[in-house]
């Protein structure tokens, strides 16, 4: 029988809308002997049951739920069901990208804690649980039958453990193979462009999958206009805006190393001759361009906050860099304007916009407003699978 957490009557709202996690600060008590990694249920004061999950005592997420079913068990065959299911999700809304997609989205998943995602026949995944990391040899083997049934062979599984968020979790940190050898980057094919991804040394697991369809939308309207691509990292904006046939295209990093992985997207795509790369910080560089130089401007920045301690300065760093692009762009051209942090929540964020359209003299008509890619779905009851924020504007 599994030990009970208590919960607090705060702690117990926020898990009757949906949450999925339990936060030390709503923590009641721990029905000892328990340890961190130990499947534990959780209950109210009055004793009522909300969950059941994995317990770590060193965390700030006490407890993560995995099942709201106290007669579950967490063995091979509930990993292989929930891996499946999220697999046939992906086969439905990414059909046409699935040998290069986010298989599994932690909570969104209902899978707290792994992340794995698919390059060609590798998969590279992501622990920040300790009862999964203690339970991956299981996971591994569900993954590799559920794709194999499929008809899809994997030849290597690599683990990209090397995040921060293992380290609150008492996990150490590494990457590297769990199964198989091969070469560390692959080239996979996105919507017909051909990109090369690192799996070892590559942001995340190697690439942003989750602008995928975003990038599109670039290349759907960039056809015969001047487009400039900021932080571009390895080209995936600007790449799409020359093969949408750009006018020109120009791609700014503050990384040398980033633009010489661009450039190599580029020839493998025989775009090179129409992409400009230059080395700058983007934030100096919107200060030199001309009045009218660009047709459209991309705005697709790293986090500029990572935690809600620093939400004011981060909002100030996009609303320079946005108001300098309203300012910048032609009369009638477009702004592409995201942010990848969850904690720049859409209202705040929509209001920066505001201001920054204000004093800059413009008026915004909206294009279109979108999200992250569909292989990272967002689940209404858990905000934190909720966090890209993507716009696209005329400005008048």
């Amino acid at each position: 029988m599994n030990k009970h957490v208590i919960i607090s009557p705060e702690g117990e709202k926020w898990l009757d809308q949906g949450q999925m996690w339990m936060y030390r600060n709503n923590l009641v008590e721990i029905e000892e002997p328990a340890k961190t990694g130990d499947i534990v249920d959780v209950v109210t004061v009055e004793n009522r049951y909300l969950g059941t999950g994995f317990l770590n005592k060193e965390s700030h997420v006490t407890v993560r739920l995995y099942s709201k079913d106290r007669e579950e068990t967490f063995d091979k065959a509930f990993f292989k069901k929930r891996i499946q299911f999220a697999y046939d999700f992906r086969k439905t809304v990414e059909s046409k990208n699935l040998s290069n997609c986010r298989l599994i989205f932690g909570e969104a998943d209902d899978l707290p804690g792994l992340t794995v995602d698919r390059y060609n026949d590798i998969l590279v995944t992501q622990i920040t649980s300790y009862g999964l990391e203690e339970r991956k040899d299981l996971i591994y083997s569900s993954l590799l039958e559920v794709m194999k049934e499929d008809g899809e062979e994997i030849t290597a599984i690599y683990e990209r453990n090397d995040v921060k968020a293992r380290e609150k979790e008492g996990l150490s940190l590494y990457k590297g193979f769990y199964m198989g050898q091969c070469e560390t980057e692959t080239i996979i094919n996105e919507n017909g462009l051909l990109l090369k991804v690192d799996i070892e040394n590559g942001q995340k697991t190697g690439y942003f999958l989750d602008q995928k369809s975003n990038r599109v939308l670039l290349r759907e309207m960039a056809h015969g206009k001047n487009v400039l691509d900021c932080f571009t990292h390895t080209g995936g904006f600007a790449l799409n805006a020359a093969m949408g046939n750009a006018k020109s295209v120009t791609a700014v990093d503050v990384s040398q190393v980033a633009l010489d992985e661009a450039l190599k997207n580029a020839k493998l795509n025989h775009l090179e001759d129409k992409i400009t790369f230059v080395q700058d910080d983007v934030f100096d560089y919107l200060d030199t361009i001309k009045e009218g130089q660009f047709d459209i401007i991309v705005l697709d920045p790293p986090a500029f906050t990572k935690s809600r301690r620093t939400v004011n300065k981060a909002y100030n760093g996009y609303k320079r860099i946005n108001k300098v692009a309203m300012e910048a762009l032609r009369h009638g051209g477009y702004l592409i304007s995201c942010t990848c942090s969850r904690f720049m929540e859409r209202e705040m964020y929509e209001k920066m916009l505001r201001e920054a359209a204000k004093e800059a003299g413009v008026v915004l008509k909206q294009v279109s407003v979108t999200q992250q890619n569909h292989d990272h779905p967002i689940l209404w009851t858990m905000e934190e699978t909720s966090y890209l924020k993507f716009y696209i504007f005329q400005v008048l």
